[in-house]
């Protein structure tokens, strides 16, 4: 695949060209291993995937790199989209984000290793390394508590709060109705309340 360029939305098609197919077919077509259908679906989409990358990600590079490795999940794995669990814009947004949450992820992983080999290298005095110990505690009980979460949970609490989407954003890039992402955020939340012993 090429180097990662965000393409025009192309709404306005010139009179007489026929209507797009929809992504859901686009999709499917994929599947089979039709490159022009995955062309198709790829000028379609590719704007709305990198900006939701580049608002998890930020950094410019980065977020080209992570919108190519969605595309090619998608290529790969354009079989496994189930139009009977959510729309296929859906399914390739949930792609992008959790593609964004890892890198960032991995990035913090790999500058954490960096400043733990400095603190070793270097003097610190008593209370800044207890301090570290408890921030190191408190993230892994946050981390811990989140895997108790159902999935559905999980995905509504990272694109709300990680992520900085609004409840209407988060319904529209699951595809559920907005009582039922607003449902999922607030259990979501009060489960890891009561997981983490934080009282109200």
């Amino acid at each position: 695949m090429t180097r990662f360029q965000v393409v025009p939305s192309g709404d306005e098609a010139p009179e007489g060209t026929p209507r797009p197919a929809g992504l859901e077919e686009l999709l499917h077509r994929s599947a089979t291993g039709d490159e022009s259908a995955f062309g198709e679906l790829y000028d379609a989409v590719s704007t709305r995937l990198f900006g939701l990358v580049r608002r998890v990600v930020r950094d410019p590079a980065q977020s080209e790199e992570v919108t190519q490795e969605v595309f090619l999940e998608i290529w790969r794995h354009s079989a496994r989209f189930d139009a009977g669990r959510g729309s296929a814009l859906s399914w390739m947004l949930t792609i992008a984000h959790r593609k964004a949450v890892d890198r960032v992820r991995s990035s913090e992983a790999s500058r954490s290793r960096d400043e733990s080999w400095g603190v070793s290298h270097q003097d610190v005095d008593h209370d800044a390394t207890a301090e570290g110990a408890v921030q190191r505690l408190d993230a892994e009980r946050v981390h811990r508590a989140l895997q108790t979460l159902t999935d559905a949970q999980r995905q509504a609490l990272e694109l709300s709060y990680l992520s900085g989407y609004t409840h209407t954003e988060v319904a529209s890039m699951l595809g559920l109705p907005l009582g039922t992402a607003k449902t999922r955020i607030r259990d979501g939340l009060i489960r890891l309340r009561d997981t983490m012993g934080v009282t109200s």
